[in-house]
């Protein structure tokens, strides 16, 4: 007997097996056995089989949210913008009759029953397998500091051998004694080869506003900027301003997370100039930023131009102590105008800038911006001591 023909026989007889009786299926069993001579047990196994294919392979309750729903769901949820299902839940109605009144709501009564039936872990499950058709690499940002941390590199010296347009750039806040609620920043750069100083003022440390300062300080520089060295902080580690560097092609390096003296040029030019002139006061007015960048723009002509500064240009250790050797004092002015690397044409620039100044006039002009400063603070904001060593 060939194959075809037993199959045929188990055919046959399957639904009475199914269904029979014990003693039916002992007598079905024993004709089968018979015609076909299997053994008793191959043809039970058999019939099992069979059985088993013809059950249907989704078992449980039946199937209530159809493919319509879950369609009229993803419409409801694309125009929600793909929002979580515990913010999508409650507002299902609301979008429902707002592609009604636009007439693009397609689906039927029956089907918008029960998409208002759909509780919120139905919709949970339904959203995931949204989220599961993108594409893969879909939303992987690259804007957190710690992947941008391995595309800026870390430099940690030797400046020496560095040109003018390298320099160091920090922010320093004006808090008072409290980092809570909005205040004023400054963002202060330095030059390592010349010590050219230019701070500028701003609203917090958001990365647009790091940028716009940065942007300021570019422009004012005597000489182009090659390179930008901050630390690690979330204010220049970030897209924004490592695509301006770049569409700028200025060179941005960081210092080592916690290793302050990375940064040592600018560390003292905060404390010299910005503590110094500024003082610790709490700067939280955005009237504040004007009048701080107003100072600025004279302050940093009578540093640059009048007031001289040194650089260490060797250090000897000797027994447990170090000695540090100390060029002549110079203006960065100075040294601009000496250096060998900065073109003519920038050296006559500053020049014609340079006889312009008075330095009597420069240093009224900064007391009085720092008393503007401060009455407008007080005018605006909390009130603020003058410091009596300013």
């Amino acid at each position: 007997m060939t194959m075809a023909t037993k199959t045929s026989i188990f055919h046959a007889y399957k639904q009475q097996y199914w269904s029979g009786s014990k003693s039916e299926k002992y007598e079905i069993l024993t004709h089968i056995c018979f015609v076909t001579r299997m053994h008793r047990k191959a043809a039970i196994r058999r019939f099992a089989t069979l059985k088993k294919c013809a059950t249907p392979k989704h078992r449980g309750r039946m199937v209530v949210y159809t493919p319509q729903v879950t369609q009229a769901l993803k419409t409801v949820w694309s125009l929600a913008s793909e929002v979580c299902a515990e913010l999508l839940t409650p507002m299902i109605p609301v979008y429902v009759a707002t592609l009604k009144l636009e007439g693009v709501w397609t689906a039927d009564e029956h089907v918008t029953t029960l998409l208002f039936q759909m509780r919120e872990a139905t919709i949970r499950r339904r959203i995931a397998t949204f989220l599961h058709t993108r594409d893969p690499h879909h939303g992987v940002s690259a804007t957190s500091p710690s992947s941008l941390k391995t595309i800026i590199p870390i430099f940690t010296g030797p400046w020496s051998d560095k040109p003018p347009g390298y320099g160091q750039i920090d922010t320093v806040v004006h808090c008072g004694s409290t980092l809570l609620g909005d205040m004023v920043f400054t963002l202060n750069y330095t030059d390592v080869a010349t010590l050219w100083t230019h701070p500028h003022a701003q609203w917090n440390k958001g990365q647009y506003a790091t940028q716009q300062s940065m942007a300021v300080v570019q422009e004012n520089l005597p000489f182009p900027w090659l390179g930008a060295h901050p630390d690690t902080g979330s204010e220049f580690i970030n897209r924004f301003v490592v695509e301006w560097c770049q569409h700028e092609h200025i060179a941005l390096t960081r210092s080592r997370p916690y290793h302050k003296n990375d940064n040592a040029h600018i560390e003292e030019r905060n404390g010299h100039i910005i503590r110094k002139f500024v003082g610790y006061q709490r700067l939280d007015v955005k009237e504040a930023v004007s009048a701080l960048n107003a100072l600025y723009a004279v302050l940093a002509l009578y540093l640059n131009h009048f007031i001289a500064s040194r650089k260490c240009i060797k250090k000897e250790r000797v027994g447990s102590q170090f000695v540090r050797r100390y060029d002549t004092a110079q203006t960065p002015y100075q040294r601009v105008m000496s250096h060998a690397h900065i073109t003519q044409e920038d050296k006559d620039a500053l020049q014609a800038v340079h006889e312009t100044l008075r330095m009597c006039d420069l240093k009224h002009e900064i007391d009085r911006c720092i008393q503007n400063l401060y009455d407008t603070q007080r005018r605006y904001g909390t009130t603020v001591t003058v410091s009596n060593d300013l």
